[in-house]
């Protein structure tokens, strides 16, 4: 069913204007240029990443898993490329009160099995003690490898919040990239989506046309009640875990210890 196209002058306010077919394909084939330059640009920033400098660290430094302490060097799996998400920590936090930026990012990549296909390994570390961080792993029912790098020194350790990588020769390893902050958007594929949606992520430093819903903080939305209202309140947590079977609003921030 074909609808004539609104007056934009009567279109509602701070609405950009309602067009024919036609039109928007104009202005989208325009924008299309933009994207398509957008997306070469990012192919060449990828070109000069595969060719920075590398930094070599010892891999048998040990790391604190599953089965104990082992070497950084078996998170590569046999493999030769590994991708390690450096996720912040709370100790002594339920649950719920550990960082919901980095337990949302986490999410995104549950299964990393396209990475394994490519000769990739993917594991997640940070610097809780290992009963506690074994504890959280179970209660949100991450299958990735975690591991406990608490009093690790970097490449291997140090500072969280970090997207790395490390290329393995043998028994040599090296650093060959590291990125925080927005850098680690890229294994958030919820927000590429929203950012296609016409209202975006809805956050408050977005460009929006005037009359647009307004936004809020980056991480808000990333934690809420259990009716899904963003909130950092006693009854919040990251998103995520409301979809934990068994989840319920009585496991709030006041509880004490890592038990959720």
């Amino acid at each position: 069913m074909t609808h004539t196209p609104s007056d934009p002058t009567t279109a509602p306010s701070g609405r950009p204007p309602v067009v024919d077919q036609a039109t928007w394909q104009a202005a989208r084939d325009e924008l299309l240029v933009r994207e398509k330059a957008h997306t070469r640009a990012g192919d060449a920033l990828a070109a000069a990443r595969r060719r920075l400098p590398m930094v070599e660290f010892d891999g048998t430094v040990e790391v604190v898993g599953p089965d104990g302490p082992v070497p950084f060097l078996d998170l590569f799996q046999g493999r030769d490329e590994l991708v390690v998400y450096k996720h912040m920590w709370y100790d002594g936090a339920p649950h719920q009160g550990q960082c919901e930026g980095c337990t949302t990012t986490v999410w995104h990549l549950k299964d990393p099995v396209y990475l394994n296909a490519r000769g990739v390994s993917f594991a997640v570390v940070t610097t809780g003690r290992w009963e506690e961080v074994a504890a959280y792993v179970e209660f949100m029912g991450y299958t990735q490898p975690w591991y406990s790098v608490r009093g690790v020194e970097g490449p291997a350790g140090g500072e969280m919040g970090y997207l790395t990588s490390y290329l393995r020769e043998g028994d040599r390893v090296f650093l060959t990239y590291s990125t925080t902050g927005r850098g680690t958007e890229r294994v958030n594929g919820s927000l590429a989506l929203l950012d296609i949606t016409p209202y975006g992520r809805g956050e408050a430093w977005e460009d929006k046309p005037e009359g647009w819903p307004e936004g809020g903080e980056p991480c808000c939305s990333w934690r809420s009640d259990a009716g899904g209202n963003a909130t950092w309140g006693p009854t919040s947590r990251p998103v995520p875990q409301w979809t934990r079977p068994g989840a319920t609003p009585e496991e709030t921030l006041g509880r004490l210890g890592p038990y959720g």
